[in-house]
């Protein structure tokens, strides 16, 4: 997957090898829609992202 985003990332990460397969990076606030909440389903189980008012983030079941 690539990057999801509505807006470019601030810092460029560093290019890895060639033959080393990245994971896929999200932006939370676009996973949020520009909230602080997101819901995230995985076998079953129903997770909430949260993304507090430091800017942290927060994985609860």
């Amino acid at each position: 997957m690539s990057y999801i985003s509505s807006a470019a990332p601030k810092a460029e990460a560093k290019a890895a090898p060639s033959n080393v397969p990245q994971p896929p990076l999200y932006d939370a606030r676009a996973l949020t829609q520009n909230g602080q909440l997101a819901q995230i389903h995985l076998d079953g189980q129903l997770y909430t992202l949260r993304i507090t008012k430091a800017g942290k983030l927060i994985l609860t079941k």
